[in-house]
């Protein structure tokens, strides 16, 4: 039997026959193939396996298309760069506007596009180097080098505008290079068929406005349906109340308090009717907002209080106490009618951290799905934060149902709630805009018609259809 050809990297001894094991995570390869635009990622060269040598990289990538350049330092950075234009040692700087650099940041990949009349790279015989800027593999070696803008290069030197502390946290020395090919998902088409119809046009978003502001709850008793929102904190509840009032107001505004704090900014439970504009009438619905949810026991919202929101026992404005329940018989509250009850549940999930959710939370989530079921409650789930989970969405809202990162996470969501697919409704709240935009609107009021459609069934469900 033949021995495997045998080299060394610094000395240590390697096989060019070794399998080769990618060093990015699923989900990390799932991120930069949604930043690439659906695509399959198929590693070319691995420099702990190939050698940090130019002869190698070359060898392995030249001539192979479009390919992306992964590197790891020992600090834990994860950065690099992607060309259109394949490796072929012509001598040439390459002029690719499609070029760009990225880090991870907080799980997600950051795109630093190419400056406008720059050129990508050099197209040489040594390692990768991207606008004369930035060297990967610096002379062969386990390292990563900045040029730094110079304007004796030329063209090309300042092509990326980034800071060495944010890319690659200021660690030069690597620990791992390696170079993928890019290919589209053979799955694909080339019109890149959406996983789920939606218009995204105004005579759609007019349409939606005008079914909603004409809604009426299937059973007279109920004049405003009552949609409860739970989820962790920060994961845009009351974003979501203030981007349909924005909708409805013509105008951005922030009626309930929001943010990114660590602990839930809601401390009441809070009933938001929704006026259609500002000297309207009340619209048929009421979003009903909670204390966020955390993963301690005595932090957060408690089950108990969840129970007793839902069964329409606690009154607005009630300030939640994590450490002591609401008990409705210390009142001596009168038993609650249908309208005061909740009549749609709507768990609002951050979809840059369902990966990251841990199992204290999912578990605290099951109970409450569990005691919404027994109660027979519609429950639909709304997957906030879709831009920035994905790039592909994030340049363009309207890529949403072609993204294929997305799907999965709608998916993943779906998997863990223990909800079907078709109630994981996802958007992009209004957080930073100063105006409405269409796109925005279509999404956001598609997942409130759908949670109304969903009241009513549950209406439907609990008592006769009345005149």
């Amino acid at each position: 039997m033949r021995k495997a050809r045998m080299n060394s990297v610094f000395g240590m001894p390697i096989s060019h026959n070794a399998p080769l094991t990618s060093n990015l995570t699923e989900e990390q390869r799932k991120q930069l193939c949604a930043l690439l635009g659906n695509v399959k990622l198929t590693l070319l060269y691995k420099a702990s396996v190939h050698g940090y040598q130019a002869s190698a990289f070359h060898q392995r990538c030249d001539r192979q298309g479009p390919t992306l350049l992964v590197a790891y330092n020992r600090s834990g950075y994860i950065f690099g760069g992607y060309t259109s234009v394949d490796y072929a040692q012509s001598g040439q700087q390459i002029v690719d506007d499609k070029a760009f650099l990225f880090h991870f940041h907080g799980g997600t990949p950051v795109c630093i596009e190419i400056n406008s009349g720059c050129y990508a790279r050099s197209d040489g015989a040594g390692m990768p180097t991207f606008g004369q800027q930035l060297y990967f593999c610096y002379n062969n070696q386990q390292a990563v080098y900045n040029q730094g803008a110079n304007a004796f290069l030329g063209p090309g030197s300042n092509a990326f505008t980034f800071t060495p502390a944010t890319l690659y946290g200021n660690d030069t020395q690597l620990s791992e290079c390696e170079v993928y090919k890019v290919e589209q998902n053979p799955q694909v088409s080339a019109d890149q068929k959406p996983w789920r119809n939606i218009l995204w046009t105004a005579e759609r978003r007019a349409q939606l406005i005008e079914m909603i502001r004409n809604h009426k709850p299937l059973l007279t008793s109920v004049s405003q349906v009552r949609i409860l929102m739970i989820g962790p904190v920060g994961a845009g509840k009351s974003s979501f109340f203030n981007s349909i009032n924005s909708i409805f107001m013509g105008r951005i505004t922030s009626k309930a308090i929001s943010g990114s704090a660590g602990t839930s900014l809601t401390t009441q439970f809070r009933t938001y009717p929704v006026k259609d504009g500002r000297q309207g009438k009340p619209l048929p619905f009421v979003l009903c907002d909670t204390m966020g949810l955390e993963e301690q026991s005595g932090a957060g919202l408690d089950i108990e209080d969840i129970s007793n929101i839902l069964q329409g026992h606690i009154p607005d404005r009630y300030a939640f106490n994590p450490t002591a329940p609401f008990k409705p018989h210390e009142r001596k509250t009168r038993p609650a009618s249908l309208q005061e009850k909740i009549h749609c549940v709507v768990y609002v999930i951050d979809a840059t951290k369902i990966s990251l959710m841990s199992d204290k939370l999912q578990e605290k989530l099951a109970s409450i799905c569990r005691k919404v079921n027994s109660l027979g409650i519609a429950q639909i789930v709304l997957m906030t934060k879709v831009d920035e989970a994905c790039p592909l969405v994030e340049k363009d809202l309207q890529s949403l149902y072609v993204s294929s990162y997305i799907k999965s996470k709608v998916q993943e969501v779906s998997s863990r709630l223990g909800v079907p697919v078709s109630c994981v409704l996802p958007v992009k709240n209004y957080s930073q805009e100063l105006e409405l935009e269409l796109n925005c609107d279509v999404l956001l009021l598609t997942a409130l018609q759908q949670m109304l459609n969903f009241a009513d069934d549950y209406l439907d469900d609990v008592g006769p259809v009345e005149d």
